[in-house]
């Protein structure tokens, strides 16, 4: 079973894969069952997610339903080996809502990773410093144990990126970049950093200028995720003051993708962007010369 009970992001995702594919082969629950000579609840929690897939069972199943596919087999497999892994941030789980882990482990099963943020440096790019700040003024009291823990965890999912696990892509708004949410040196720090990172191989880093300002309200923060090697969107993740949310139903996912195209389209190449930031970074400096 997932660890604490619940369904955990891989067995989430195997489990929707298995129901997709039994369905397209018009196999029901209970014949199902009859091909891993199990009960129909357990198949309702293994397509639920609630109950991880054993190997064999993933094969029956994918056998049952003609697919044949080598590479959707294997992802499948992997899935169903690695679903109640330990993941590096569960060490921290104590200080992590768990639709934030749910966040995490997206992020590191991912292949490609995009991101749209209108309103503060995204965490992939954050600084020890900016990230410190801009929790201390979450509107929920965190004590600063669990901040800094918080901080390290930020830091942790970066790794991903530094070692080019991942395709990221940012598209932030020019207001992120422009007017500082936090102490002028550490903006300063920050906008730095996005230009280091933005020099990576795997890393695009794009502005919504004010000229396409009417997009900005197009969307709230999200983040989508791809786990092969295509850059299809298998899921979204959006923050609210309540927790993260999601998203993995196909209308939903096709929403996203559009948005996302129809922000990068409006915003600056990524050669532009970082001259934007290089100009932003030389006035502030002169402001405080």
């Amino acid at each position: 079973m997932p660890a604490g009970g619940r369904p955990t992001v891989r067995s989430r995702r195997l489990g929707t894969a298995l129901r997709q594919y039994r369905q397209a082969a018009k196999v029901d629950q209970l014949e199902a069952a009859d091909i891993i000579a199990a009960s129909q609840a357990r198949v309702s929690r293994l397509e639920s997610g609630h109950v991880t897939a054993r190997v064999i069972e993933v094969r029956l199943l994918l056998d049952a339903y003609g697919v044949s596919d080598p590479e959707v087999r294997a992802k499948l497999e992997e899935l169903a080996k690695h679903s109640k892994n330990r993941g590096w941030w569960l060490e921290h789980a104590e200080h992590l809502r768990p639709d934030y882990v749910d966040h995490i482990a997206l992020e590191d099963d991912a292949t490609y990773i995009r991101e749209w943020q209108p309103v503060m440096v995204p965490g992939l790019l954050q600084t020890p410093a900016y990230a410190e700040a801009v929790i201390a003024a979450s509107p929920h009291y965190i004590g600063a144990e669990r901040a800094a823990q918080l901080v390290k965890v930020r830091m942790g999912r970066q790794a991903k990126i530094e070692e080019g696990g991942a395709s990221y892509t940012a598209i932030i708004w020019e207001a992120v970049v422009r007017h500082p949410l936090v102490e002028v040196d550490v903006h300063r720090e920050q906008l730095s950093a996005i230009l280091d990172i933005g020099q990576r191989k795997n890393v695009t880093v794009q502005v919504l200028p004010f000229s396409a300002s009417v997009l900005a309200g197009y969307s709230s923060a999200f983040s989508s995720f791809s786990f092969d090697e295509e850059p299809t969107v298998e899921a979204v993740a959006m923050d609210n003051l309540r927790g993260t949310s999601v998203l993995e139903g196909a209308e939903d996912l096709a929403a996203y993708a559009n948005a996302y195209d129809v922000l990068r389209s409006a915003a600056l190449a990524p050669d532009a962007s970082a001259k934007l930031i290089r100009g932003i970074l030389r006035s502030l400096k002169e402001d405080t010369s």
